[in-house]
């Protein structure tokens, strides 16, 4: 089993807690990924980081767990979405490093969330009625020129499984 973690997770407070998201229908078989939560009084919990891997959630959706610590279902949606941006591999180092720079920078300037995984790919969490125009020309920038990759998170949505 492969793990995708969460290093430093938007959400991080004293009272999380980590639950495992099934990536097998996402294509990912064999692969889990580890979300942070923050439990309610209601018995479901809020996403408290914003997914890399698990189409369909996003950060502050409500999820149910399972018995067994599982992701099985969202309560509620926050209306967050999640833009995924994968960077190809460089072996111009300068300009991989450039491309990061330019991305970390627009999302700072955007006041947008971000989470990395690795040093080319990131996650970003969208609120309702945020302007992306500024990070969208960029993104289209590093794909013309560099065969970066993005896409939305939520174009398949989270399956409501029993475990």
């Amino acid at each position: 089993m492969q793990y995708v973690v969460h290093e430093d997770p938007v959400g991080r407070a004293e009272q999380n807690y980590i639950a495992q998201a099934d990536l097998a229908p996402f294509g990912l078989d064999g692969q889990i990924e580890q979300l942070w939560l923050r439990p309610e009084a209601d018995g479901t919990y809020t996403v408290a980081c914003i997914p890399f891997m698990t189409h369909g959630l996003a950060l502050g959706d409500r999820v149910r767990l399972s018995p067994a610590a599982r992701v099985v279902a969202v309560a509620r949606r926050s209306g967050h979405r999640v833009l995924r941006t994968l960077l190809s591999p460089s072996a111009d180092a300068e300009r991989l490093g450039r491309s990061i720079d330019l991305i970390k920078t627009s999302i700072r300037e955007s006041g947008l969330l971000s989470e990395w995984h690795g040093e080319r790919f990131v996650a970003v969490d969208v609120p309702p009625g945020t302007d992306m125009n500024p990070l969208f020309a960029l993104l289209q920038r590093e794909v013309d020129e560099a065969g970066a990759f993005w896409e939305w998170a939520d174009t398949t949505p989270f399956p409501t499984t029993r475990d």
